[in-house]
């Protein structure tokens, strides 16, 4: 499991969620079971973990529990499972969002620059159809620089679409490296994996559409909670993290608070804490791809029929 995936603020999400150890809770992320191993820990015989991943790797690490059940499933349909696995609600709903360890360090998933000869897949659900180098083969560049602006804040991005689209001219992208030296020419000396990791980035979310899976999982997730139940949320750049943060405070991801008749946002979650929790230097200093992670936790404040 720790050489899967390396769960981030484990203590802390944990403990923020389960407020009933004869509840049900969903881990939205199962990624390495990290987390679903200390949530399971927790509960007594009563409770219930229903968790998600798309990632057919995932499955391997399902632990073998009567109170478990892992769906091979889009964590953005989870109001259609709360439906049949907790209709009166979840105790408390836990996402670790973006790309875990396991994927990062497997060539053969492309979701890193290290690995020059691995194929531009970056597909979280291998069954998908489209793979990054799709993307880069056949999006024009006006669309290429969108997505690198957008998705991973690219400070040069029009240029680096247009070195993209000049690339392909010659040959269609098919490795890392591929895509490595056709931005060579942007790539500060030093400093080549800062614009790569950004690269990177933006056509993983593309790939994915992380966004609106996100964006269609906090709308479910709140729904599908009951009064009182937790969302708690781990995210890992300032994309996922605003998305958050504005759905937490407004009952959207554009931020943009609604007032009923007597003045109140119409927001179904009310944030615990005015600002995210940070890991811990300690954590960092063992697992440096926690040191982007803030977590928030909100509390459902009205109950909605799913």
């Amino acid at each position: 499991m720790s050489e899967y995936h390396i769960p981030v603020m484990l203590d802390e999400s944990v403990s923020a969620l389960i407020t009933n150890p004869d509840g049900t809770y969903a881990d939205a992320t199962f990624g390495g079971g990290g987390h679903t191993a200390e949530i399971l820990s927790r509960l007594h015989i009563g409770g219930k973990l229903i968790a998600f991943d798309r990632d057919v790797d995932a499955l391997e690490n399902a632990p073998q529990d009567s109170r478990f059940t892992l769906i091979h499933n889009n964590f953005r349909f989870i109001e259609n499972y709360a439906a049949i696995y907790a209709k009166d609600g979840f105790d408390g709903i836990l996402a670790d969002l973006g790309v875990s360890s396991h994927q990062f360090d497997t060539a053969g998933r492309g979701f890193s620059f290290r690995f020059e000869d691995s194929p531009l897949d970056m597909r979280m659900n291998t069954q998908g159809e489209m793979t990054a180098a799709d993307l880069l083969n056949g999006s024009d560049e006006q669309a290429l620089c969108r997505i690198l602006r957008l998705y991973g804040e690219v400070d040069n991005a029009p240029r680096a679409a247009r070195l993209i689209v000049k690339a392909r001219e010659k040959k269609a992208f098919e490795t890392c490296g591929d895509l490595d030296r056709a931005l060579a020419e942007i790539l500060p000396r030093g400093a080549e994996h800062k614009v790569l990791a950004k690269v990177y980035q933006a056509l993983r979310i593309e790939v994915n559409q992380e966004m609106r899976a996100l964006e269609k999982f906090l709308d479910g997730a709140a729904r599908s909670l009951k009064e009182g139940g937790r969302l708690v949320i781990i995210s890992y750049h300032s994309l996922e993290d605003r998305m958050v943060k504005n759905f937490i405070r407004s009952g959207n991801v554009d931020g943009v608070q609604e007032k009923d008749f007597y003045g109140q946002v119409k927001a179904p979650l009310k944030s615990l804490g005015s600002k995210p929790i940070l890991p811990r230097e300690e954590e960092i200093a063992g697992n440096t791809r926690a040191r982007s992670a803030k977590l928030r936790i909100a509390v459902k404040t009205r109950r909605e029929s799913i």
